[in-house]
């Protein structure tokens, strides 16, 4: 799957809330009431990235949850990360 460009990534971001891009990568910081839940939302998205066989760098701190998406094999952003982006909000 190509690699987006910059345009691609700012329009495909206009649609994901709290997105944004650092470098090659899209991330999103998710804060929840403990660690318990953060650790649901963690099992969640672990279901979706196995199910898309894509899969994000996950930092946990207690009760928040950043992720990091990036496709490495394409040296940055393309539309599987968008996609699984999507994913993790719905």
């Amino acid at each position: 799957m190509p690699k987006l460009t910059q345009p691609e990534v700012d329009t495909a971001l206009q649609t994901l809330s709290g997105w944004s891009q650092t470098g090659e990568e899209i991330q999103k910081q998710f804060q929840f009431a403990d660690f318990k839940q953060a650790m649901e939302f963690v099992n969640r998205v672990a279901d979706a990235a196995e199910a898309a066989d894509h899969h994000p760098d996950i930092d946990i701190r207690y009760n928040k949850v950043k992720i990091a998406l990036s496709t490495h094999s394409e040296g940055g952003i393309t539309q599987k990360d968008i996609d699984l982006a999507r994913q993790i909000e719905g």
